[in-house]
């Protein structure tokens, strides 16, 4: 019992336990045996820590001697490192139309390398009105330069599809390592061409 378990609800302390007896184990985790409640609370007291029931259904019920408000604060800075930790993966949209100006596509293409740089996925949607839904092919050009203009920066997780009047195509940064290998790759082809 040397790790420090206690149940998520919370435990009951010191003068809360009602049990007469109890397994104590001290504040390094040793076992110290079973104790009368009063003796183990005197334990507690003795070292200015708490007395904590951690197994309040084994027989007899299990305590432990610790400093609970200084577990209670690693508990939390243990769960609020845990989260700053976590990926949250966030995907943003750009659209596009198939008969999009030079100007506008270079525009859009920049947010969507600012968005991987972010390491946010992209979703590159065209939008087909009317008469343009004849000619999908645009759009699948439009997708496949993109996808050419960003070789380095992204992969392709989705290849495009057509669904009802959308062409979609689903983006992902490439990652640091890959981007490194990359980078390394073409230094070393560059001094090739050099030598």
């Amino acid at each position: 019992m040397g790790g420090d378990t206690i149940s998520t609800q919370e435990p009951r302390l010191n003068e809360e336990i009602t049990t007469s007896v109890c397994r104590l184990i001290g504040v390094d985790g040793s076992q110290l045996g079973i104790f009368d409640i009063d003796d183990a609370q005197r334990v507690a007291d003795e070292q200015r820590l708490d007395l904590v029931e951690i197994a309040p259904d084994a027989d007899p019920p299990v305590c432990r001697v610790m400093d609970y408000g200084k577990f209670k604060y690693d508990q939390a800075m243990k769960a609020k490192q845990a989260r700053k930790n976590q990926t949250r993966v966030e995907i943003k949209e750009m659209k596009f139309r198939p008969k999009i100006d030079t100007g506008d596509y270079e525009t859009k293409k920049k947010h969507i390398l600012r968005f991987l740089n972010g390491g946010a996925k992209v979703k590159v949607t065209i939008m087909f009105r009317g008469r343009e839904m004849a000619h999908p092919d645009l759009g699948l050009n439009i997708l496949e330069k993109l996808a050419e203009d960003l070789k380095g920066e992204a992969i392709i997780e989705s290849q495009p599809k057509l669904e009802g009047r959308n062409m979609f195509m689903l983006l992902a940064p490439v990652k640091k390592k890959e981007k490194d290998k990359d980078k390394d790759k073409e230094a070393g082809n560059a001094q090739d061409e050099d030598a």
